[in-house]
This record gives structure tokens, C-alpha cells and sequence, in this order.
């Protein structure tokens, strides 16, 4: 007899089966991240924010997410949108993040010198990361995200700036600098026989 736990364990997974479902069985498009160097654990904080998330929302996150793991699964998540978007033909409106999955990659292990010639063990652990992007059948994003690319000045713009640069230091060259006059006390030094035979002690 199933307990409430496993219940409520199979429920969740049914549901999670059916959002998958209704998400749409389209084209796929899969991008790996291998050996990454950040513990597994740290990294499926943040990836299991994402999973289920319209691709435009989930770059939001990422982009104002604080921790370590979130640059690199950015530029993962960038990456696989421009592939579904080039290879595959994909709306990257439509885009969807099926799956974020985490997995441990290989060990790095080291030791640590503590008292009495002992050591603890350092393990420098790595993470593999796979992300699976479906298309939906009708767009999902609420909002459109523009990246501003950098354009130069045309030229006018650079002559006025200049003009101004120029202004400003020709007025600094005109202003004369203040010079402050100090008045030096005059100190008379004393010879060495006043300094020697003197008759109060200073």
C-alpha cells in the first residue's frame, strides 16, 4: 500500500509529464557545458529555477541572478537560443527550456595539511550540464528582451565633442594659478659657544 508521500511524489511527476506534454513535442535543440569547475549542487540551485521557463524570462533571471553559476549558464543558455535559432530555424519566442539537467563530471582531489601531519581532503568537483530548448506552439514570452548594440558617433557629434575638450582646456591654460605666499619666521640660529655655555638649563 502507498504511503501519502509516494502519492504526492507520483502526482508531481505526472504533472510534470503533462507540462512537458503541453509544452510541445516540436523540433529540439540541445547545447552540453562540460567540466564546469563548480560543484553540481551549486549549480541545480539555479538551474531548477528554470526549467518549464520561456526563454526570454529565463535569461531575465539569470541576468539578475548573484550567484557564480548563473554567468556560465547564460552563455549556455545565449548559445543554445542562437543555434535553435540559426540551425534549426526556431522563433526564439516560442522557445521554451524543457529540461536544465546537471550532472557530476570528474574529481579533482586534493589534500590540505592540518596538525600533526595530518591532511583533509580538498575535492575540487565538476559539473556537466546539458540544456534541452522545445518550440511551443504558440509564443510564450510576456515580454521581449532588446540587447542595444554599441554604434559609433557619426562624425559631427565627435567635432563638437572635441570643440569642447578643446574649450575646456584652453580656460584651464588662461586661469592663472593661485600662488599663496607664506611668510617664514626668520630663526636666528645660535652659535656653538652660546649653545654650550649657556646659564639656563632649557
Amino acid at each position: 500500500m502507498a504511503t501519502q508521500d509516494q502519492q504526492l511524489k507520483r502526482q508531481n511527476r505526472e504533472g510534470a509529464v503533462a507540462s512537458r506534454s503541453s509544452i510541445g513535442g516540436g523540433a529540439r535543440q540541445t547545447a552540453p557545458l562540460r567540466y564546469l569547475r563548480i560543484a553540481p549542487r551549486k549549480v541545480r540551485l539555479i538551474a531548477s529555477l528554470l526549467s518549464g521557463m520561456p526563454v526570454n524570462e529565463a535569461e531575465a533571471q539569470l541576468v539578475l541572478q548573484r550567484q557564480r553559476a548563473a554567468k556560465p549558464l547564460l552563455k549556455l543558455l545565449r548559445s543554445a537560443v542562437a543555434n535553435a535559432q540559426n540551425n534549426q530555424k526556431l522563433d526564439p519566442q516560442k522557445l521554451v527550456i524543457e529540461s536544465f539537467r546537471v550532472d557530476q563530471g570528474p574529481m579533482l582531489k586534493r589534500m590540505l595539511p592540518r596538525a600533526r601531519g595530518s591532511g583533509s581532503p580538498i575535492q575540487k568537483k565538476m559539473s556537466h550540464v546539458t540544456i534541452v530548448l522545445t518550440e511551443s506552439e504558440k509564443p510564450m514570452a510576456r515580454y521581449k528582451i532588446v540587447h542595444l548594440k554599441k554604434t559609433k558617433l557619426p562624425g559631427d557629434a565627435k567635432s563638437v565633442l572635441r570643440k569642447k575638450g578643446a574649450a575646456k582646456e584652453s580656460k584651464d591654460k588662461n586661469r592663472e594659478p593661485q600662488v599663496v605666499e607664506r611668510q617664514e619666521k626668520s630663526v636666528q640660529k645660535e652659535g656653538f659657544f652660546r649653545r654650550t655655555f649657556r646659564r639656563k638649563a632649557v
